[in-house]
């Protein structure tokens, strides 16, 4: 072989050894809602440190994209960049357009907003107008469902049949999607759940209506992320610290199947007593996968077999919304976790919802 074949073959070889270090199916979307200063809300971040998450974005070269380049690749199965992050924004307040976007204009990050159709139509103090969420979407900002009235879709009343509720929905739904189309240009079909509240039939609903799902329930993305339920990492107080901050953007998709029982989000006080997950992935060691239950703590494991493991709850799942989050420290990729996390909405022994 001659030499010049030689170094040819080599900087391919080192080519595709960097593109395989860049490509692994991994990505992060980011929750926020309000970045203001004067507000204790735990929904909040001030614009120091949410200036300084973004600075950390760039010193370590992540690459934020639009929440559709990264739908889109999953939809698509396509690779997606390691240290892939999108940004979100629920609500849709004033803050938003007067804080957040000079910040991110000033790192050039694309973001998305989540807003209410309703909430803008009434011009509620400390929301965004229609102007400025025009203006921000002829300038790249993706602007997406949260429902007309931000009430919650899971909460079907009593006495409620519930394809009839359903039924109402879908007006519901397409009219803030038609809002939203009319007064910005923009149609997405992204709906993130308000209050975070979602079932498996709001699930399949969505499927139904050729919609994509988001939540509030902590988790990577990766290609065989659910599209009717995608995590994301609430970065807001008080858990907008860094050392916090990088733990999430280094986390992996941990791929668990959920079936039958187990799916279900929403039950009685007492009603559950345990849960069986399904793992996918195999990229750790089952000894060092650890699960905390919030309210409870630390959760004893059992395997059922190689591919199962089982919760059974060290005590009652307390009354609200309550979530488990499963990590492991991945094999193949050093100082990097999977990260899974499953949420619950408990009623109260009566079947009543918890308060908003």
């Amino acid at each position: 072989m001659s030499k010049v074949k030689f170094m040819k073959r080599c900087k391919l070889a080192l080519f595709l050894l960097y593109c395989c270090s860049y490509l692994v199916h991994s990505a992060v979307i980011l929750q926020y809602h309000h970045v203001l200063s004067n507000t204790s809300s735990s929904t909040n971040i001030s614009p120091r440190q949410f200036e300084a998450h973004l600075q950390y974005l760039k010193d370590n070269n992540f690459n934020v994209v639009p929440l559709s380049d990264i739908m889109n690749s999953i939809k698509k199965q396509q690779p997606l960049l390691n240290k892939t992050v999108a940004i979100t924004f629920d609500d849709g307040y004033l803050d938003i357009f007067e804080n957040a976007k000079p910040l991110l204009d000033k790192f050039n990050y694309p973001f998305t907003i989540f807003i209410n159709p309703t909430m803008i139509d009434k011009e509620y103090t400390g929301f965004l107008t229609w102007q400025q969420l025009k203006l921000m979407a002829q300038q790249g900002t993706i602007i997406a469902n949260h429902g007309l009235k931000h009430d919650s879709l899971a909460r079907i009343p009593q006495g409620v049949n519930e394809q009839q509720w359903f039924e109402k929905q879908t007006i519901l739904l397409i009219e803030a999607e038609q809002l939203i189309r009319a007064n910005t240009g923009q149609n997405w079909q992204y709906l993130a759940f308000p209050f975070g509240e979602f079932t498996p039939r709001m699930q399949e609903w969505l499927i139904e209506l050729d919609y994509i799902g988001f939540s509030q329930h902590s988790g990577a993305v990766g290609l065989a992320t659910d599209l009717s339920a995608v995590p994301r990492f609430p970065v807001s107080a008080p858990y907008d610290q860094i050392p916090r901050l990088i733990d999430k953007l280094n986390s992996l998709p941990f791929n668990i199947a959920l079936s039958s029982d187990n799916a279900k989000t929403v039950y009685k006080y007492q009603q559950s007593k345990s849960v069986v997950f399904d793992v996918i992935v195999d990229d750790f060691i089952p000894a060092q996968l650890n699960c905390y239950i919030s309210g409870l703590g630390k959760q004893k494991i059992e395997w059922l077999n190689k591919g199962s493991f089982k919760i059974t709850y060290s005590e009652p799942l307390p009354v609200g919304r309550v979530r488990c989050n499963c990590t492991a420290p991945s094999i193949s990729e050093p100082g990097r976790y999977y990260w899974y996390s499953k949420p619950w909405f408990i009623l109260d022994e009566s079947g009543d919802w918890y308060p908003l």
